[in-house]
């Protein structure tokens, strides 16, 4: 429902509680203004007489509720109490106290006119005049108190709502972020990822001291990078792709040209930002899921799309053998652009290729 049917409905409702208010409301103050009155002999009246004056009573609540929630609809669009509180409140019942008593004053011209045969209106006695026009003018504010208090009332629990569910918001992200960071942690003490990245470095440093210094700047950069952005929520593309090409070297360095990673991007791509690890994890899930051999690589395309959407792309040729796999990456990914953005990964399996897009968020 939009804001404005929402508000439309407010204002409809709000009359069907406004209206007996009032007219209860008219009794009670000309009573306390005018408690001395013969109030005991009220009901002693015959019916029509009582009757006629509840009806009168009411068209006048029900013409003055509607007078002033005209008003407030107007001045709804001119002068918001979001924007303009003070200046909202001292012109909203400024202006329903000066309407409320035109109002009564044509009113009870135009009922003397119908009703009062020869009467006039300078023949009604003056006490009782200006106590009808102190409870026009209580009333109006009334019928303001009503309205200003259920706005008020309604746009707190709407704040409530909203703060409710940011918090919900922040509790799943936190959730999702630890995930993503006991992720992290378990891929640098897995020990078949750290022996065979000191293995790889022993090797090196026996048969060449310059490529095992590269190696281990490579080790410490992915390492490093995981420690510092793992509690981010967005990081730049430029720099998830440089902790992507230092990952994908150690795993170069072990599989040599069984794997291959192309690279295609824009500039204006690179500024843009997606979610920290995420390249790592769909790279570590191409690796794991699919044979690599020199005959036949094992081929990842980094590259945009028209919409600018950051697409991976690994060739599709499956192990002989199933390992188990619990989709945590992708489900890790997915949830986190969920809370991030409004567009999540689309994933795509054809017979030859898999390919995962994904939106790219401002920073």
């Amino acid at each position: 429902m939009t804001l404005k049917k929402e508000s439309q409905d407010f204002y409809r409702y709000l009359r069907f509680i406004t209206i007996p208010v009032v007219f209860i409301g008219f009794y009670l103050l000309s009573y306390m203004i005018n408690p001395y009155r013969p109030w005991s002999s009220f009901f002693q009246r015959e019916t029509s007489a009582i009757l006629s004056e509840w009806g009168f009573v009411l068209l006048f609540c029900f013409l003055i509720t509607e007078i002033c929630l005209t008003i407030a609809r107007i001045l709804d669009r001119k002068i918001p109490w979001v924007s303009h509180p003070l200046s909202r409140f001292v012109l909203q019942f400024s202006i329903q106290i000066i309407v409320s008593i035109l109002f009564l004053y044509f009113y009870m011209n135009a009922s003397l006119t119908v009703f009062g045969g020869q009467m006039k209106f300078s023949d009604l006695n003056s006490l009782a005049l200006r106590q009808s026009f102190v409870v026009s003018t209580l009333l109006s504010v009334l019928i303001s108190l009503i309205f200003t208090g259920n706005f008020f009332l309604q746009q707190w629990k709407a704040a409530m709502l909203e703060t409710s569910n940011l918090n919900l918001k922040a509790a799943e992200l936190k959730q999702i972020a630890l995930e993503s960071e006991l992720q992290s942690l378990k891929m640098q003490l897995d020990p078949h990822f750290m022996f065979n990245n000191f293995s790889t470095l022993s090797a090196l440093i026996e048969d060449d001291t310059n490529a095992a210094q590269h190696f281990l700047e490579k080790l410490s950069r992915v390492y490093r990078y995981m420690i510092i952005n793992v509690h981010k929520n967005i990081i730049s593309v430029e720099e998830e792709m440089r902790f992507a090409e230092a990952y994908f070297y150690l795993i170069k360095i072990r599989l040599g040209e069984n794997i291959k990673m192309q690279i295609t991007l824009s500039d204006e791509v690179l500024k843009k930002g997606i979610p920290p690890i995420t390249l790592q994890l769909l790279i570590e899930n191409a690796i794991k899921h699919n044979t690599a051999s020199r005959s036949k690589p094992l081929t990842i395309n980094i590259e945009e799309d028209d919409q600018q959407n950051l697409v991976i792309t690994n060739s599709l040729q499956r192990l002989n053998y199933n390992i188990p796999s619990t989709g945590t990456g992708l489900k890790n990914i997915e949830s986190r652009y969920h809370l991030l953005s409004d567009k999540l990964p689309e994933v795509t399996e054809t017979e030859d290729l898999f390919i995962v897009k994904l939106p790219l968020m401002n920073i």
